[in-house]
Parts: C-alpha cells; sequence; structure tokens
C-alpha cells in the first residue's frame, strides 16, 4: 500500500514537472501618498502662495494682515514648513498714503533678478479698485546671512476709479526675448500686462498702455471674476493660470483654476478645446474636492515652481472644512501629458 502511494505521488510530480510555469503576477503595489497628503508643519493661515527655492531652502512667501505683513514659511524638502518672520510689520509711508484704509499686503510674487530677489505685492482695501502694487529688493532670503534685508523701491503700478482693471495680484516674468513683465488683475475688466523696465521693475513710462490677456465677460455692473494671474513659459509656450469665481469665503469658497496657452506672450490664451481667456474660457486646472469627499475647497491663486532637478510644482491655497474652513498651504506635483498640457497631481 505504501509503494502505491509513493508511485501515485511520484506520478504527479512528474506530470507537474512537464507542466508549464504558470507566471506570478506580481503583488499590486500600494499608491504612493501624494505631496498634498504629507504636509506638515505650519501650514496655515496661507492665503495666495508664491515659492521659490535659494541653496537648499524653499521658501512660500503668502498674504498678511496687520504687523505680519507678507507671511513668510521655509522647507528643506517640500513637506515639512516652519513659518518665519514677516517681510514687514509697517505699511511704506507711500503706501499708507495711496491706499488709505488698507492695513495688508496681498499676493505677492517673488522672483531673482540679477542676483537680487524681487518681492511684489498688492494693497488695496476689498472689492475697490483704489489699489496699487509695491516692490521689495533683497539681495538674499537667507536671514542669518549679512546681506538680508528688505529695501522698498515704491510703487510700480496704481489703479483708481476712473480705470477698467485693478492693480492686484502681480506676476513676473522675463520672455524668451529678455523682456520684463508684469501680469496683474482681478475684476473689473480682467487681467492686464505691462512690459517693464528691466533696470527698475516698474513701467516703461508713467502713462504705459496695459494689454488685455484674460477676463469674463459679464452683464453691465455684474460680477466678472478672475484673478489671479501667474505666466508660465514651457515647451514653446507661455501658459496662463488664472482663478476664477470667488475666494475669501471659508468652505463657501468657488474658487478654482483655469489654465491657457499662447505662442506669444501678449496672448491670445486658449483652452485645450481652443476657449480664449479673453471670453472666459480655458482649460479647468485645480478644482475643489469631489462633492462626495467635500474637504478642500476652493483651491486657487496658483504659483509655480520649476525646481533644480527640473520637476514643476504648482503651489496653492484651499479652504479646509476639516479645519473650519481655514486657508492651507497646498503644493502638487506636476506632469506633461502627451497632449502637451499640464496635469496637477493633487
Amino acid at each position: 500500500m505504501t509503494r502505491r502511494i509513493i508511485s501515485a505521488l511520484t506520478g504527479i510530480a512528474l506530470v507537474a514537472a512537464a507542466l508549464p510555469a504558470v507566471a506570478q503576477q506580481p503583488a499590486a503595489q500600494p499608491a504612493q501618498p501624494s505631496l498634498n497628503s504629507r504636509l506638515a508643519g505650519d501650514l496655515v493661515p496661507t492665503h495666495d502662495p508664491v515659492i521659490i527655492r535659494e541653496g537648499d531652502t524653499y521658501h512660500v512667501f503668502s498674504t498678511g494682515h496687520g504687523k505680519r505683513l507678507i507671511e513668510t514659511r521655509m522647507s528643506t524638502d517640500l513637506v515639512n514648513w516652519k513659518a518665519g518672520d514677516p517681510v514687514f510689520t509697517a505699511l511704506p509711508a507711500w503706501a499708507s498714503e495711496a491706499i488709505p484704509g488698507s492695513n495688508g499686503m496681498w499676493a505677492p510674487d517673488i522672483s531673482c533678478v540679477d542676483g537680487r530677489y524681487r518681492l511684489y505685492y498688492s494693497v488695496s482695501t476689498f472689492g475697490s479698485n483704489r489699489s496699487a502694487i509695491g516692490l521689495a529688493t533683497s539681495k538674499t532670503l537667507d536671514r542669518a546671512s549679512p546681506d538680508y534685508g528688505w529695501r522698498d523701491e515704491g510703487m510700480v503700478v496704481m489703479s483708481t476709479k476712473d480705470d477698467d482693471y485693478n492693480a492686484i495680484d502681480p506676476n513676473f516674468i522675463i520672455d524668451r526675448d529678455g523682456r520684463h513683465w508684469l501680469t496683474l488683475g482681478s475684476f473689473w475688466s480682467g487681467i492686464k500686462l505691462f512690459e517693464l523696465d528691466p533696470a527698475t521693475g516698474k513701467p516703461m513710462g508713467p502713462k504705459a498702455t496695459p494689454i488685455s490677456s484674460a477676463r469674463r465677460p459679464a452683464p453691465a455692473g455684474g460680477p466678472a471674476p478672475v484673478e489671479a494671474p501667474f505666466i508660465i513659459d514651457h515647451g514653446g509656450y507661455y501658459w496662463l493660470m488664472v482663478s476664477y469665481d470667488y475666494c475669501c469665503k471659508g468652505v463657501n469658497s468657488t474658487y478654482y483654476t483655469v489654465i491657457g496657452r499662447s505662442k506669444t506672450i501678449t496672448g491670445p490664451y486658449l483652452g485645450k478645446d481652443g476657449s480664449k481667456l479673453m471670453e472666459g474660457g480655458g482649460t479647468i486646472f485645480l478644482r475643489a474636492d469631489l462633492q462626495e469627499q467635500q474637504r478642500w475647497r476652493g483651491p486657487g491663486h496658483a504659483g509655480w515652481l520649476h525646481d533644480e532637478d527640473g520637476r514643476d510644482y504648482v503651489v496653492y491655497h484651499a479652504y479646509d472644512k476639516q479645519a473650519d474652513g481655514a486657508p492651507t498651504l497646498r503644493i502638487a506635483p506636476v506632469t506633461w501629458g502627451a497632449d502637451g498640457w499640464p496635469v496637477a497631481q493633487y
């Protein structure tokens, strides 16, 4: 009996050995947590952020009020963030005189030009287009350096009730021909573009005529919510990001960000479907969580980082429903699809 069992088992083994091997499917790899899900530290309050890297340190600048005029945050890994001292503790005298009642510096923009950092910022009051953009410069962002210190360079652009635009939300860019530009704007007749004098960082002349690049058509007297422009140079195109609808309402904010591209910096900027940003078109780039999630509301006022390793990131704020609608720092890697369009991995 024992011999029969052994013989049978041996036969089964020989048959199994003769059969082709069945390929083993690799175990599914767990999805990697997103950068946004790993952000930690001083993330609140962050409103209208921009980001830049100096050496091994990333710096985020954002809107500030009272004695904290331009909030600052630093990180060495893009994940763990620590709040720093504000850029200013009081408005420059020219700003207080030009914009009575203002107590904040809004929507900064940071760049490095010829070895000196340029920080553009807005001074305004809510709902008014009596607004101004100012400029401060510093040789370094490192507060431990003896070269650190922000110098007030004064007013850059001002708008009044007699203008059809609002001089807030600045963004600076140098085009491929070496020309300097400042895009800006909120509501009114939309987003404008000014050419700058490279030496001063200010418009070429006192009566410089702005170029229109995005707007939201509306009935006379009706709201036309488009703001927070940011221009990126990539792949032979200039890409214009703007935020549509309403910020600053906590979880009730309806902000979202669209993008369009143009072969020239002055436009016209078109969405993937050919829709014109000058007609309220574009392609959605950042939007709120789906209804079944409901956490991150009103993502917008996007900035951009092209890092030293060639990777791209979009930085923005969103309102956290799990924290009473607090405006919170968000950062997402950006990939470029086969169609040449950017996709935020948020």
